[in-house]
């Protein structure tokens, strides 16, 4: 097969490590990495050392999203795989097999990658993620005071267009 990508690394993305399998004209090199940022940066002075221009990796959860953001900063062509497209070959059952199987997919370009919106618009999804969790969180908040207050021989009124905890107490004769 045709190498498109002489120069790429292929990354095992794991919650508290990553493998990654470099591959240049001169051959193959595996190493192993810890996921903190220092360790981060350090795979990327190794990847940027060698002359790699092209970085797949599996989009497994949440735990590529660490290596992108300091992959990208280098201004590397990053492809984040799909992890069942991936593992449809038997037979690779170790990290570091799993990296050497995404370094030659992508060398000669056999795989496609995952859209990823850029910088700003990642950011932006997460808030407004994280704002629309919030709002979840405070309607059950207050759906749980309503139903405390309920059976407390309490009241929830309502205070205009949105029902913001306004809370009266009621005649405690009128329940005796």
């Amino acid at each position: 097969m045709e190498v498109l990508y002489p120069r790429c690394c292929g990354l095992d993305v794991h919650q508290k490590s990553v493998v990654a399998c470099l591959i240049t004209p001169k051959g193959k090199e595996v190493r192993t990495f810890k996921t903190m940022t220092s360790d981060l940066l350090q795979l990327a002075g190794w990847i940027v050392a060698k002359g790699v221009t092209h970085v797949a990796m599996e989009s497994t959860g949440v735990y590529w999203r660490p290596v992108y953001n300091v992959l990208e900063a280098l201004g590397l062509t990053l492809l984040v795989m799909n992890a069942q497209h991936i593992k449809a070959v038997p037979g690779r059952k170790t990290d570091v097999k799993d990296a050497e199987w995404i370094a030659d997919l992508l060398r000669h370009r056999l795989v496609a990658g995952s859209f990823i919106p850029d910088r700003p618009q990642r950011e932006l999804r997460e808030l407004v993620r994280y704002r629309r969790s919030l709002i979840r969180q405070r309607a059950q908040v207050v759906n749980r005071i309503q139903k405390v207050l309920g059976g407390g021989q309490y009241q929830a009124q309502q205070c205009g267009e949105q029902y913001h905890g306004c809370i009266r107490t009621c005649n405690a004769q009128s329940y005796q």
